[in-house]
């Protein structure tokens, strides 16, 4: 096999014009014959270029609105001839074929269409058939032909042409193939989940999934494992999206806690009040909100100071100075917030190891979407737990019915809950968290973990005792004995919110009557894996 090989024709036909002018002018300088098509022509020749048209190359016209231009066996025969075969070299001459030996194509712009919210005919008529169609032949046929489908690409190719003489190497081509058939099969999973979306259909017989490359990682959660990032182009504000102002690159680790403190924040109306989250392996260690940003975020790290030492922080309101102020106080590691005040970066510029990310909006939290995880040998894909419980649909079940600052904490502990690992409890007393039991075997042990934990927050705070004392709790799941209520009234709450379900709702009940507890369901559960 030849590893390098001449660049002499070339078809380019963009939907993205970004870059073709300065592309097409540096081919043309080497003497490289273009085609072109459509817009992508008119472009070229405007720019005085010499362009010859695909219609001429074919012999047919572009027809039907443009959506037949390029199938044709003048096209894909120089696309996909192996220039080393004599029988291939024979029909291209018995049949005038040119060989193409640089195909410059980007699609149709499907995604951008459908994240606009168009309606189904339009969405439609934006999947590009003739272009994943040169793409794949193209990239079969990297052996001889160059493949670009992305913008970025353009410097390199060039680069590599001046490199090596106007000539490109095999393992340049390879890497072009790679990337050109990623680029048609995210194209092909977009199209495809759009359509499962549009026809209501929540198990297709067969699923895909893409993403763009966003960051290559230091590596994964452990030192010896590697890892990337990948952006999904749905957009949603948070991590994906964020302007990074300062810092060193986000691990993986980070981008993990840093979504999971976003989404949990983001569940508090900025409108309401301010909100703090502090997660710390994915788990909250501190949630409140406050009168005041800097009144939240000091609630949310009373909860569990020792954890919140290298968490990650995030606000529901662009982050002030006095906060910003407060948190250079303790080692952060990411602070995340839908935007940040002049004096707040400046003060944040003094600790140059902490990473500031703002995304000028917080996620949606009753969106729809996905969720996807691996297990072996397969996928796990669901609907986002985006359930939510107001106060109408709460069902109080016990004598003694909750107050209206109980209802307060217990739909705060709810929402909270909502974020926490299975299994969950909550503490919460005046809109803070005030212990946190997280991914337990036993739904016990998560309850006496979080008192454990605010008891000694209460030593630490010199306060005479737990503020889990006259506190709301609430559990993800139901209790299925009494033994984790009771654990829970023994911590010093006086009210608790849980799904409810169990054979033995009657002896929790009951069990909550005679420790005088009120107690509501929710009928929903939120459990987090």
């Amino acid at each position: 096999m030849t590893d390098l090989v001449p660049l002499r024709r070339a078809l380019l036909s963009v939907s993205d014009k970004t870059g073709l002018v300065e592309l097409g002018t540096a081919l043309a300088a080497r003497g490289v014959e273009l085609l072109s098509t459509g817009g992508t022509a008119q472009a070229l020749r405007e720019a005085g270029l010499d362009v010859r048209d695909v219609a001429e190359v074919t012999g047919f016209p572009e027809m039907m609105d443009g959506r037949v231009k390029t199938l044709h066996p003048m096209v894909h025969g120089g696309l996909l001839a192996l220039r080393d075969n004599p029988a291939h070299a024979a029909a291209m001459a018995e049949h005038g074929i040119g060989p193409i030996d640089l195909l410059v194509v980007n699609l149709y712009p499907f995604e951008a269409t459908v994240a606009k919210g168009a309606d189904y005919d339009t969405c439609i008529e934006n999947i590009d058939i003739g272009g994943p169609a040169m793409i794949r032949a193209a990239a079969k046929n990297h052996a001889f032909v160059n493949v670009v489908v992305d913008v970025q690409d353009y410097d390199a190719l060039l680069a590599e042409l001046e490199a090596n003489g106007g000539e490109t190497s095999y393992a340049f081509r390879q890497a072009l193939a790679l990337t050109a058939y990623s680029r048609t099969a995210a194209y092909d999973a977009a199209v495809s989940a759009w359509m499962a979306r549009a026809l209501d259909e929540p198990a297709p017989r067969r699923r895909a999934f893409a993403g763009t490359l966003a960051q290559t990682l230091r590596y994964g959660e452990n030192p010896h494992q590697k890892a990337a990032f990948y952006v999904d182009g749905t957009n949603r504000p948070g991590v994906a999206t964020a302007v990074q102002h300062q810092g060193k690159e986000l691990s993986y680790n980070n981008i993990n806690d840093t979504d999971a403190a976003f989404e949990l924040v983001a569940e508090f109306d900025p409108a309401d009040a301010a909100a703090c989250a502090i997660i710390k392996h994915a788990n909250p260690c501190g949630v409140a909100r406050g009168a005041t940003q800097l009144e939240a975020y000091k609630a949310a790290f009373d909860c569990d100071r020792t954890s919140a030492f290298g968490g990650i922080v995030a606000f529901n309101q662009p982050l002030e100075a006095e906060t910003a102020e407060e948190i250079t106080n303790i080692f952060t590691e990411v602070v995340i917030a839908p935007g940040a005040s002049e004096e707040a970066k400046s003060i944040f510029a003094k600790k140059k190891n902490l990473r500031l990310l703002t995304t000028e909006a917080l996620p949606d939290v009753t969106a729809g979407g996905l969720t996807v995880r691996q297990v072996a040998g397969g996928l796990l894909v669901q609907d986002k737990d985006n359930g939510f419980v107001g106060l109408d649909d709460l069902k109080v079940v016990t004598r003694k019915a909750p107050t209206e600052k109980q209802m307060r904490d217990l739909l705060f502990a709810w929402k909270v809950a909502k974020h926490v690992k299975s299994n969950a409890i909550v503490y919460v007393k005046d809109g803070a968290t005030v212990g946190v039991g997280a991914g337990q075997m036993s739904r016990v042990d998560s309850a006496m973990i979080a008192a454990k934990k605010a008891e000694r927050m209460a030593e630490a705070l010199g306060l005479p005792q737990p503020l889990t004392i006259g506190s709301a709790v609430a559990s993800d799941a139901f209790f299925p004995f009494p033994d984790g209520l009771l654990e829970a009234a023994a911590a010093g709450a006086t009210c608790v919110i849980q799904p409810g379900g169990s054979m033995r709702d009657d002896e929790v009940i009951a069990a909550a009557d005679e420790a005088g507890l009120a107690m509501v369901f929710t009928g929903m559960r939120h459990f987090r894996h």
